[in-house]
């Protein structure tokens, strides 16, 4: 189970990007370690996650016999159970093993467009710098 603290502005969509560049798992066909990053963007909704419970969750991967596949949607899974964003997305990019490189992504809810929130008006590109997720998706109205 994951810890979370209380967000001061649920009312307000901004996307947090936090990144785990030395994650590692163990291949379940092969007993190798699988060596890769996750990025995980969400944008919250009455939570944000503590990233030591979160640090310590990821670490717990690195003796887990799992598929890379498998990673990205447990995170997933785990995130949604215990953060309830209103949007989120796990993105793994795993090292060549074999001569093939892997990124996978899933991701759960609806990604706000910038400026969306409740009591904001006006074109967020004027008044915001708003982020921008893989593909832009993040995009203004």
């Amino acid at each position: 189970m994951l810890e979370t603290i209380e967000n001061r502005f649920p009312g307000r969509d901004y996307l947090v990007e936090l990144g785990a560049p030395e994650f590692t798992s163990i291949c379940p066909l092969t007993d190798a370690p699988d060596f890769g990053e996750l990025t995980i963007r969400y944008v919250p909704d009455g939570k944000l996650f503590e990233l030591k419970s979160l640090r310590d969750y990821l670490t717990s991967f690195r003796e887990r016999k799992i598929f890379q596949e498998e990673v990205v949607n447990e995170v997933l899974e785990q995130l949604v159970a215990d953060g309830a964003p209103r949007f989120v997305e796990v993105e793994g990019e795993f090292a060549a093993r074999g001569g093939m490189t892997t990124r996978v992504v899933a991701s759960s809810g609806e990604l706000p467009v910038a400026g969306s929130a409740a009591g904001e008006t006006g074109d967020a590109r004027q008044t915001s710098r708003a982020p921008e997720a893989p593909g832009g998706a993040w995009i203004s109205a």
